[in-house]
């Protein structure tokens, strides 16, 4: 990496470059995230290259936010997310504070393959405690995240008084001590942490799953804790802070635990709703932008169309989302949200990124909000669908452990019936339109050209079935796992709620058997 930013940076000895680490393999020392972090600085340091490196585990969202604090040239994460804990990785981040997408990513691989073999110096990791090129952000970021977080708190009276309790759970990763200095940021009374959950564990002891995506099966003990200390809200980061998972209780007694498209759909109305009541006399809604990935919900589309602001789609990943809005906002354009549908949010660009700590501190005050007004998030999230249409998604996958069938499966659909066919009906429902961003093909464009960028590195083809039904095909850049989204969307003050979930159901069967064909594969079916 180092030859590439060489190459591209003149100036990398004077701006040097930001490394940050989370909680994975502390207790085992030989391939902790922090030790894997000081070889990292060790490399560049070894080159007389500048490094701010956390003194201490930060969430990945600290990252791209330093990067733009400190004007680095790029940022580098330790993590691997929720992944399982014998996992462990990198991000890369642009000096514009978004992930890398090509050509960089493919640069610095070929640097890699060039020079594959670590230098003498590369393996004095104390280098990072003892080297003057080397300097600590930890105090400095910090400070200058919480007060920039500051300027999407607008109810901090409301929230100094509410009489609602939340749960925070951090899943034995970074969240608790920033999630904390959020709250504290927006006036709230601290969440209450869950002790066994509170503190870093690189062994995931509590949970089968680091992964609180997975739903109300991984947020047991959270749950329980909230039941105990009457908290209606439950929010749980993930292990590196970056995504957010919440649940609500209800006066039924039981839990709702948001998807993430439904709380994206809550924190979209309500990032708008702040920005009509904040914003100056004559600012133009035709300036204002959310986005989405290209597999999550449609409903901010819906609500687009309706408040008159712009939304945009991507491919699926934040990597993409930060570097559109770096461009939007460099050409004087507002961004209130963007999210994709596996529990990751942004709210402002001040990070351009996921962030969980920002997520869950804006929807504590969205919920802090409704509760003044005797209602609670579910009970909006309907008022929401009622207003803008229902939006009613599914979203699994299939463990397949084998890529060549992997392959098989997606090459099969690309040459259907015939050679170079896509598939024109699945089963009863007819196909109205075919996008491929593999391939770069989309049958609703005239010249047959998909919008989106191509994207080779992993396989996604999208449908639109003629009775409205939206469902993509996607393969995990991260794991073994063919993901299947659907969404089928009504519309405004119709109560079809019960039709489109009963219409979804026989989709995602149909389209599973017949496309997928699980066993005939060998797939392992997963639910979320």
């Amino acid at each position: 990496m180092y030859h590439y930013l060489e190459k591209c940076f003149p100036d990398l000895k004077q701006r040097g470059l930001v490394i940050g680490y989370d909680t994975r393999g502390q207790v085992i020392s030989n391939c902790s995230s922090k030790r894997l972090a000081k070889l990292t600085a060790a490399v560049l340091l070894s080159k007389a290259i500048p490094v701010y490196i956390f003194s201490k585990y930060v969430p990945t969202p600290f990252v791209p936010y330093a990067v733009q604090k400190l004007r680095a040239v790029a940022g580098i994460m330790i993590t691997a997310s929720h992944n399982r804990k014998e996992d462990n990785g990198y991000k890369v981040y642009w000096e514009n504070g978004a992930q890398i997408t090509s050509p960089h990513d493919k640069e610095i691989l070929k640097c890699i393959e060039v020079s594959p073999e670590p230098w003498s110096d590369s393996w004095r990791e104390n280098q990072a405690d003892s080297s003057p090129l080397t300097r600590d952000p930890l105090e400095e970021i910090t400070n200058s995240y919480m007060e920039d977080l500051r300027r999407i708190c607008f109810h901090r009276e409301l929230n100094m008084k509410t009489p609602l309790k939340f749960v925070h759970t951090s899943f034995h990763g970074v969240g608790h001590d920033y999630v904390q200095s959020a709250f504290k940021a927006f006036g709230f009374n601290p969440p209450i942490p869950v002790p066994e959950q509170k503190d870093p564990d690189p062994n995931f002891s509590t949970v089968k799953c680091p992964n609180p995506e997975e739903g109300e099966c991984v947020l047991e003990l959270s749950l329980r804790l909230a039941e105990k200390e009457g908290a209606r809200v439950v929010l749980a980061t993930d292990p590196d802070a970056d995504r957010l998972a919440v649940a609500e209780l209800q006066d039924t007694g039981r839990w709702k635990v948001f998807t993430g498209n439904e709380l994206a759909a809550l924190l979209g109305w309500w990032m708008f709703l702040c920005w009509k009541k904040s914003c100056t006399k004559g600012s133009d809604v035709r300036n204002v932008y959310m986005l989405a990935t290209a597999v999550s919900s449609s409903i901010l589309r819906s609500v687009a169309s309706k408040e008159g602001f712009k939304f945009e789609e991507t491919l699926p990943g934040f990597k993409w989302i930060g570097n559109r809005i770096k461009t939007l906002v460099d050409n004087g354009k507002t961004v209130l949200f963007a999210f994709e549908e596996s529990i990751g949010y942004m709210c402002g660009t001040s990070v351009l990124d996921k962030d969980g700590v920002s997520a869950a501190v804006v929807a504590a005050e969205m919920a802090t909000y409704l509760d003044s007004k005797n209602i609670n998030m579910a009970e909006q999230l309907v008022k929401i669908y009622e207003t803008y249409g229902y939006h009613i998604s599914k979203t699994s996958y299939f463990l397949c452990y084998e890529p060549a069938t992997i392959k098989r499966i997606f090459e099969r659909l690309r040459n259907y019936e015939a050679p170079k066919r896509y598939p024109e009906f699945c089963g009863p429902y007819g196909i109205l339109h075919v996008r491929d961003a593999t391939m770069g093909y989309d049958s609703s464009q005239q010249n047959k050209k998909s919008l989106l960028p191509l994207s080779k590195s992993s396989q996604m083809i999208t449908f639109t079935f003629q009775n409205g039904c939206v469902a993509t095909l996607r393969t995990s850049g991260t794991e073994p796992k063919i993901k299947y989204y659907a969404e089928m969307c009504g519309s405004p003050g119709q109560g079809e709620k019960s039709f489109l979930e009963e219409e979804l159901k026989k989709v995602i069967a149909v389209l599973v058997e017949n496309f997928l064909e699980p066993s005939k594969n060998g797939l392992i079916w997963r639910s979320l």
